[in-house]
């Protein structure tokens, strides 16, 4: 037993190194820096409690995080890579058991030596371990590597669900705010409208305005009410949206009750950018744990070219009466120890171990693409920041300037100077030109929605990583 335990020990102290290649993490396949951003100093981290200030949408967030059923199943699926890791990890050490057995025997005359019948009984009693293998050339390692990748793998999946999940809560949430700017907008516009067609058509009573006139203003006022009837509709699947995200019923009083102008729910995010901040994404730190699990998958894959050691061994009591089962003199053990050589598999091996190169090369591909595919998510995130401050201006000076133009229209219609269809041309353009405007102010704020998400939440949050951060 000395012996065995010196074998064990010297398994174990093997199996802390493996034929896996070194691993070395692929360059950067994108440019140091972001189109249009100059300033490469590191950018604070910010948590989503200090990026979403508004605590009406900070409680939304809360709920989301508490309930989401999607991020459920992804908090799920760490606890099952958790316990696969822990089954490929428990093949690192032996399997002892205990094992307490009585067998019973008959046997007939003409198979008995004394050629009479006999009837024997056995009884034993052992602890003992069977099949374990030396990892002298760190399969198992590698194996356990593997898995062990493969569940920090699934713990960054599910820090992108959630930052995916959190950024999907604030634009649901200032969505619904446009939406409902548009709908108060549109029942302004409503309301107006109904008044003018009542003088317009109290003026066509009285031989005033003509027939086409009062027509024109009809058209208006239905126009207006199907905008309100859409906005209507729009609202309440905006609301049907956030509760999805939310996983439970929205309250009213957590529903935003301002114009999205006046939502202050973002901070401001810095100027200044470098591109290795998309290191720190949660989906591409996934993509590099896969990457590693696969280096080390060819590491188990070298290791069945050489000789597979096994053990079986047990040490405990027998004898053939079980009232003499623990008495002096009744010690037995068993020691089988096994080893295979792989000599001929038509090439089984040499293809297994292909395969793991071909994995770990998709794997690097992969990587690098989902590399590339966030610099492009942040460039574009970017560009569109960088004209929106000129595009709100423009829409803000477009949208005075055509309340300017449907002041003047109306004051001329009323002093017989111009049609009708010069005030519905006013109007309409006017009513299109507020629209837009609550789109770009949405736009604007999504903006930054959108360059919190592709920057990794706040560029890794790192209180709540702390806390999140799964452990086997």
């Amino acid at each position: 037993m000395a012996r065995i335990s010196l074998l064990l020990i010297t398994a174990v102290l093997a199996a802390c190194t493996t034929l896996a290649p070194e691993y070395q993490r692929p360059a950067l396949p994108v440019a140091a820096s972001y189109p249009g951003s100059t300033d490469a100093a590191a950018a604070a981290p910010i948590g989503w409690r200090e990026f979403f200030i508004d605590p009406r949408l900070q409680e939304l967030i809360e709920q989301a995080l508490a309930n989401n059923r999607d991020l459920r199943v992804a908090a799920l699926n760490i606890e099952r890579a958790r316990a696969i890791y822990q089954i490929q990890r428990a093949d690192l050490f032996p399997s002892v058991d205990a094992t307490v057995s009585g067998t019973h025997q008959r046997l007939p005359a003409d198979l008995s030596r004394s050629g009479r019948a006999e009837t024997t009984h056995e009884y034993s009693a052992t602890v003992g371990f069977s099949s374990y293998e030396l990892d002298f050339f760190g399969r198992v390692r590698s194996l356990t590597d593997q898995a062990l990748e493969i569940f920090l793998a699934t713990g960054e999946a599910r820090r992108s669900s959630q930052v995916t999940l959190v950024s999907e809560v604030a634009s649901a949430y200032l969505t619904y705010a446009a939406d409902q700017e548009r709908l108060d907008l549109a029942r302004d516009t409503l309301a107006s409208q109904q008044a003018s067609f009542a003088l317009t058509r109290r003026r066509f009573e009285l031989g005033v305005a003509s027939e086409l006139d009062l027509r024109q203003a009809q058209t208006s006022v239905e126009s207006a009410r199907f905008d309100v009837a859409r906005f209507t509709s729009l609202l309440a699947q905006d609301r049907n949206a956030l509760a999805l995200l939310v996983g439970a019923p929205i309250d009213d009083a957590l529903l935003p009750d301002a114009p999205v102008a006046e939502v202050t729910a973002l901070r401001e995010i810095p100027a200044g950018l470098p591109a290795d901040l998309l290191q720190q994404r949660p989906d591409i730190i996934q993509a590099e744990h896969l990457l590693k699990g696969a280096n080390a998958n060819i590491g188990a894959a070298r290791a069945a070219f050489f000789p597979s050691i096994t053990l079986t061994g047990a040490v405990g009591t027998a004898s053939a009466g079980l009232s003499d089962l623990f008495k002096s003199g009744s010690g037995a053990w068993a020691f089988l120890p096994q080893i295979s050589l792989p000599i001929f598999d038509a090439g089984r091996r040499d293809a297994n171990l292909k395969v793991s190169e071909t994995e770990r090369d998709m794997a690097v591909a992969q990587y690098e693409k989902a590399i590339q595919s966030a610099f492009r998510e942040v460039a574009d995130a970017l560009a569109e920041r960088g004209t929106l401050s000129e595009r709100l201006g423009a829409q803000e000076a477009l949208t005075e300037a055509t309340a300017q133009s449907y002041r003047l229209s109306q004051a001329r219609f009323q002093r017989g100077v111009d049609s009708y269809l010069a005030v519905l041309d006013s109007q309409r353009s006017y009513y299109s030109a507020q629209q837009n405007l609550i789109s770009t102010r949405l736009t604007r704020l999504t903006n930054q929605v959108t360059l919190y998400k592709v920057l990794g939440g706040g560029w890794v949050e790192r209180s709540a990583q702390a806390q999140a951060t799964p452990r086997p």
